[in-house]
């Protein structure tokens, strides 16, 4: 059936008029696809991005039956009709507010009940009656085991964003939820990617369900993708002052920048701010209220840039949100399709930036694989491309200057100078002093080293030497880590070239004991590499490093 318009899908009038006043005009493709299936009951499987309108695509259909069984509701107690369970709290906040938006004229009770907020008020509202609960995994097993959710009457269970709540560790919570549910129940399951243990749920709780895939509105022929992509390849030990480059070149909007632990994104931000950027920290170690305050400024332009962990910035949906910064490569492909989700929506254009360290060639290539789109290598900005960006800048500034602001009260400034000095003199004064006032040059900054991905390692002999190196003044550095943490010889190379400004051929005989290991490498560098690995991991392990003391390695602990 080809579908022009919500009136094609045997919608309710009532909530035809809410999608005309919210200024719907025409399904998306998830939207056509899943609400006929979902109007007959049936069980549907979707794999859908974030951004293709997945949450309409659930939510009329569940509006829809209630509306149907009105009378029969009345009489069937306080417990909900509908669950729809969510991974995040911001996630559970925007299902609800879409739900009361598209029911505004049918008064339907929808109540989101997840951590972080008063349980007091959840457990006023669910006293009241509800037809649909909203609910992260964790809240609403807490109601089940308190009595206070009642899930024998629903008739309809969506799991929303099922990848990711299975990621946060929710498959038991879910599985134990399901159970209180009817047999004879509707299951909807969305999921932005489709691994095995998302088929396993579908297979132990879906009935025939319609299957549905279902990407981001794909370019038409000629066209860029709505999500730029690119990858700039950098040391980690330059990859603060090579955001701070890329940023100043970019000049997002608003971004997310994605790092991997909480002590990293405090010391990115505060990195960040000193630079002179806009940025604000997000990560589970603050308080719910604190997050609210951090990602509120990020939405009403107080703040340019949220740097942030995975989880706290999971359901965040900000619409200025322009660039998305993976400052750390995930560590699976399908962590990196949820973060570059947050932009490229409802038409607009997104960019996706990514850090890569040398060694991280295989990721990057899976990624590719995984989102079937190419990631083009970039250099990072030197010296002149940011001097070349701040001079734009202020011609911009002073083009809006010319063509919006009354300047008329300084003509007698350019007026009197102009009698002493030629017109473009005074010009080129003018410009030079907006110019400082931009940032002006950065005399202080020196050009990032270039490096490339490393696809493979080097081949060597089996001492462990790369072919053709002699002669060189070396210096054997000792790791306490060897063959019983299955250490090899291309994890102390990659370690090495991947933190430091040596190559494969740098490095001379490695030896690798049962307990430690020994690294040859050119004098002048050996502080350099101790340092590297002391904060490298390898392995999975941080190990300790410091020059060789002992020739005798059997006095070695």
């Amino acid at each position: 059936m080809t579908v022009s318009g919500f009136a094609d899908l045997a919608l309710r009038p009532e909530l035809l008029r809410a999608l005309t006043d919210l200024g719907y005009e025409e399904p998306t493709p998830i939207q056509a696809e899943s609400i006929p299936p979902l109007l007959e009951g049936r069980d549907l499987l979707g794999q859908a991005a974030t951004g293709t309108g997945k949450t309409a695509a659930f939510a009329l259909p569940v509006l829809q039956r209630l509306a149907g069984a009105a009378a029969e509701r009345e009489t069937a107690g306080k417990g909900p009709s509908a669950l729809i369970l969510v991974p995040t709290r911001e996630l559970a906040m925007q299902v609800s507010q879409a739900f009361h938006r598209y029911a505004r004229d049918l008064g339907s009770r929808v109540v989101p009940i997840y951590g972080g907020q008063p349980i007091g008020r959840q457990l006023q509202a669910l006293e009241r009656g509800v037809d649909v609960v909203v609910a992260t995994p964790g809240r609403a097993l807490d109601h089940i085991s308190r009595g206070t959710l009642d899930l024998s009457t629903v008739r309809t269970v969506v799991l929303d964003e099922a990848d990711e709540m299975l990621d946060m560790g929710f498959a038991e919570d879910i599985e134990a939820i399901l159970e209180e549910t009817p047999d004879d129940r509707q299951t909807v399951l969305f999921s932005a990617t489709m691994p095995g243990r998302i088929d396993a749920i579908a297979r132990r709780h879906l009935r025939e369900p319609v299957r549905i895939q279902m990407g981001r509105a794909e370019p038409e022929p000629g066209e860029a993708p709505l999500v730029r992509q690119s990858a700039y390849v950098v040391a980690r030990a330059h990859k603060p002052a090579a955001l701070g480059r890329v940023l100043d070149v970019e000049a997002p909007t608003a971004a997310i920048v994605f790092c991997r632990t909480r002590e990293e994104v405090d010391q990115l931000t505060e990195t960040l701010n000193g630079r002179g950027q806009r940025a604000e920290a997000l990560h589970g170690g603050m308080s719910q209220e604190h997050r609210d305050r951090v990602v509120n400024r990020l939405r009403d332009g107080r703040a340019d840039l949220l740097v942030a962990t995975d989880v706290a910035a999971r359901g965040l949906d900000i619409d200025r949100l322009s660039h998305v910064v993976n400052y750390n490569l995930p560590a699976a492909p399908e962590t990196y399709v949820h973060r570059i989700g947050r932009v490229g929506r409802a038409g607009r254009e997104g960019t996706a930036i990514t850090l890569a360290e040398p060694r991280e060639h295989r990721m990057l290539k899976a990624i590719e694989r995984t989102t079937g789109q190419r990631v083009a290598l970039q250099k990072v900005p030197t010296v002149a491309d940011l001097r070349a960006r701040k001079l734009e800048l202020t011609r911009a500034a002073l083009q809006e200057s010319l063509l919006t602001d009354d300047l008329e009260r300084f003509r007698v400034v350019v007026e009197t100078l102009t009698d002493e000095f030629d017109v473009m003199e005074v010009a080129l004064a003018a410009v030079k002093l907006a110019h400082e006032m931009n940032g002006g040059d950065l005399d202080d900054e020196q050009d990032i080293p270039e490096f490339t991905l490393r696809p493979d390692r080097e081949r060597r002999d089996v001492a462990g030497r790369p072919p053709g190196r002699k002669g060189l003044n070396t210096t054997r550095v000792f790791i306490n880590s060897g063959r019983s943490n299955r250490i090899r010889p291309q994890d102390l190379v990659g370690a090495i070239t991947g933190e430091t400004r040596l190559s494969g051929r740098d490095i001379g005989a490695i030896e690798i004991a049962d307990r430690f290991s020994l690294v040859e490498v050119p004098s002048d560098a050996a502080d350099e590499v101790i340092t590297a690995l002391r904060q490298a991991s390898i392995r999975g392990r941080k190990v300790l490093a410091r020059r060789d003391r002992d020739k005798d390695n059997s006095r070695r602990p």
